[in-house]
């Protein structure tokens, strides 16, 4: 896996996680209502989620998005491999109260740009689950195409659920739609 540069947007600055980041990611992802549509159930305490935003044997990248101007955390998003070579999956958390202000649009436009500067990489996606309707909108806002329903796919917390798979081809996306600056993650 290639390292977590530091990403750059007008309003962000997305670097690379870190253990410390569950303080701020907690008052979000300990509700069972931000959790809804997760693989998982909400997490009962700030340890655990560090223990799971850094567990070492996770094969992804993870970036935290951080308000320029407040310098509060606004969400975590992720891309790891899918099972082809050249393939990407994506992944993204919004904190509750950034949520419906275009904070996971401007920064998930940031992380599909970057991710499609890679030669190798020739395809992105993501599973939603088909009851999370902000999370598919999101999707399709970005240029992501419904490539298929995959009943009763998952087994999460809440039971049997049905995925929608989005994906994007690199020759799809509209390089330049936003301001972004790529830069190493030692800058």
């Amino acid at each position: 896996m290639r390292p977590t540069p530091t990403l750059h947007t007008p309003r962000f600055l997305m670097r690379p996680l870190v253990r410390e980041d569950a303080a701020a990611l907690f008052p979000t992802l300990s509700r069972d209502d931000q959790c809804l549509y997760m693989s998982r159930p909400a997490f009962r305490s700030e340890a655990d989620l560090a223990d799971w935003l850094v567990d070492p044997t996770w094969p992804g990248r993870s970036w935290t998005a951080v308000d320029r101007e407040t310098g509060a955390v606004a969400g975590r998003y992720v891309a790891f491999p899918g099972r082809d070579e050249g393939v990407l999956e994506v992944g993204y958390v919004t904190v509750v109260d950034r949520q419906g202000q275009g904070v996971a649009r401007e920064c998930m436009t940031a992380l599909v740009s970057h991710l499609f500067t890679d030669p190798s990489c020739r395809r992105i996606y993501a599973e939603i689950d088909a009851d999370n309707r902000p999370s598919a909108g999101l999707a399709e806002r970005l240029g992501f195409s419904l490539e298929g329903r995959l009943r009763e796919h998952e087994t999460t917390h809440k039971g049997l659920c049905d995925m929608l798979v989005y994906g994007l081809l690199r020759r799809e996306w509209a390089a330049g739609t936003q301001d972004i600056v790529v830069r190493s993650a030692g800058d």
